[in-house]
């Protein structure tokens, strides 16, 4: 659990760096910056599109997660418990000038910092050998990342260290039970999907839609049924 800790710290001084910075930065600066990391997020999004190799495997993939997502109410859920944290930890509700809520700036944190396939190789590495080579890459990743992030969407970034800890945290301790499911392509279409869902949370951060992104969210874990689905399938021609 020691790199699941480091990155979760690293990503709780990054954004307390960037609550800090946005202290100084004018206020009529902030939907321009937020823009910012919209871009950055599509870029993101964009390049881990790319991992996946079958197309019908992230369509159905995100059909099936989204009907799963909304009957369970996923994003409801969410945010109704970011929203008492909030409340209970933040005497005023945080919102910039730009709009960036606490709930925004957790949501779109979370996913950025948990979708990839570093956190799922990372986290199944430490989890089974001691290996925490690349969650401490990923942490100096995420805790730089994290700075620009608070410095622009504000609390919720920092909150988003304890998403962190729990979804990487899990994966480690169910690394033995979970690894035999996660061949390369299962991790290469959940990164692709995952990334899907990221260019989804640019287009909240640019205004362009209001997406319940976190509905979404079971269509990451898809691909671990959807691709030997289709081999299957593919063995019967």
């Amino acid at each position: 659990m020691l790199g699941v800790i480091v990155n979760t710290l690293t990503v709780i001084v990054g954004s307390s760096i960037g609550l800090l910075a946005k202290r100084i930065i004018p206020r009529d600066w902030s939907g321009f910056i937020i823009n910012g990391m919209g871009l950055c997020t599509i870029y993101i999004g964009i390049s881990g599109a790319f991992e996946g190799e079958n197309t019908l495997v992230a369509v159905i993939s995100m059909a099936a997660g989204a009907v799963i997502g909304l009957a369970i109410g996923i994003d409801r859920r969410v945010n109704s418990g970011v929203e008492k944290l909030e409340k209970r930890f933040i005497k005023k509700p945080q919102e910039d000038t730009a709009g960036a809520s606490f709930t925004e700036g957790f949501v779109t944190a979370s996913m950025i910092f948990c979708v990839g396939a570093m956190t799922i190789l990372g986290s199944l590495q430490a989890g089974l050998t001691g290996d925490n080579t690349t969650l401490f890459t990923k942490a100096t990743m995420d805790g730089i990342g994290a700075i620009f992030f608070a410095a622009s969407l504000g609390f919720g970034v920092l909150a988003a260290g304890i998403f962190v800890f729990v979804f990487q945290g899990a994966i480690v301790m169910l690394a033995q039970f979970i690894e035999p499911f996660l061949s390369e392509t299962v991790i290469a279409e959940m990164t692709c999907v995952g990334s899907l869902i990221l260019i989804g949370l640019a287009l909240n951060l640019l205004g362009v839609a209001k997406l319940k992104v976190m509905d979404f969210t079971p269509a990451i874990f898809m691909p671990i049924a959807v691709v030997p689905l289709f081999d299957w399938a593919a063995g019967l021609f």
